[in-house]
């Protein structure tokens, strides 16, 4: 029998303003002078206390006087705003400078970013390197390059979903139960609820996935207008000069089973991805035995040792 996930580093909630939203961010540790925070950002349909199994397994040595600091970014977790009917890449950005004003202000942070907030911090690198000390980027690959013919079926994709978003055909299904959210999780990544000490993760991140509404039912802390594909063209030109940019020591770090394949069926490759991270100039690629895309939930002891 698995029991419930138990907490070793528990984390406080701070809710602050960020450009008209209202971001929940959670906290580890306290703010010691001459050490570094610790940021990190999560990925598409995700949530902060997805790190919390990495930073339980952080050692002492590095947590002693060290902050930890995790958003929910806008549109995901407790963080609130006004309703909007699709997201735009920049802002992510923006909210990350917006939100390192606010507790960096005056000294350079660590960042790390898994998936899409990997795609984010390696772009945030390029343009404000000097508010970055180290980078650590969680299989944020980035994408195939695209062609300006693909344009107009683009946009017309584009209003099309937000025509669906608006029909409710996009809408998240509600689930009886926090264990029936666990159930989905196990389902996308069967390791997360294989816990060596018998306890179960899937259950306890469920319960910060998703929300109990007033009906009893549980609702996934995702907008779902993050369903709409971006309006805009992936520019790989733009990416490679921001890559040029990038002066802190970065580690880039990949799951053995990374789905770089799956995800693109041969338009993208791993090695391309490699190839692009030449561009950095001071890069260090790590691979992570056992492990899938969630390599934060798969082995989370492996990464803290390489952080």
């Amino acid at each position: 029998m698995l029991l419930m996930y138990q907490v070793k580093r528990p984390s406080r909630s701070e809710f602050i303003p960020i450009r008209n939203q209202q971001y929940h961010v959670r906290i580890w540790g306290e703010r010691r002078p001459g050490i570094a925070p610790l940021v990190l950002v999560h990925g598409w349909m995700d949530v902060a206390a997805s790190y919390q199994f990495v930073v339980d397994a952080l050692s002492d040595a590095f947590m002693q006087g060290r902050q930890l600091i995790a958003p929910d970014w806008r549109g995901y977790g407790l963080s609130t705003g006004a309703p909007v009917d699709n997201y735009w890449y920049p802002d992510y950005l923006a909210d990350l400078d917006f939100l390192l004003d606010h507790y960096a202000p005056d000294r350079p942070v660590d960042l790390l970013g898994h998936s899409m907030g990997g795609n984010v911090v390696m772009n945030y690198a390029g343009v404000r390197p000097t508010r970055i000390r180290r980078l650590v980027n969680l299989e944020g690959f980035g994408g195939p390059a695209t062609e300006p013919e693909q344009a107009p079926q683009r946009y017309a994709k584009w209003l099309d979903q937000l025509r669906q978003l608006q029909r409710g055909e996009l809408d998240l299904r509600p689930y009886d139960s926090v264990e029936g959210v666990a159930r989905r999780l196990s389902k996308t990544n069967p390791r997360l609820a294989r816990d060596q000490a018998g306890q179960d993760k899937a259950l306890w991140l469920a319960a910060h996935w998703a929300r109990q509404n007033a009906t009893g039912q549980w609702e996934i802390l995702g907008d779902p207008a993050h369903k709409i594909v971006n309006a805009q063209l992936f520019r790989v030109d733009e990416l490679l000069e921001l890559y040029k940019c990038i002066t802190m020591p970065v580690l880039a770090v990949e799951a053995v089973h990374n789905s770089v394949d799956l995800w693109w069926r041969g338009k993208f490759s791993i090695a391309q991805y490699h190839e692009r991270l030449k561009l950095v100039r001071d890069c260090r690629i790590e691979v992570i035995d056992d492990a899938g895309h969630m390599l934060h939930h798969d082995q989370p002891e492996r990464l803290a040792r390489l952080l």
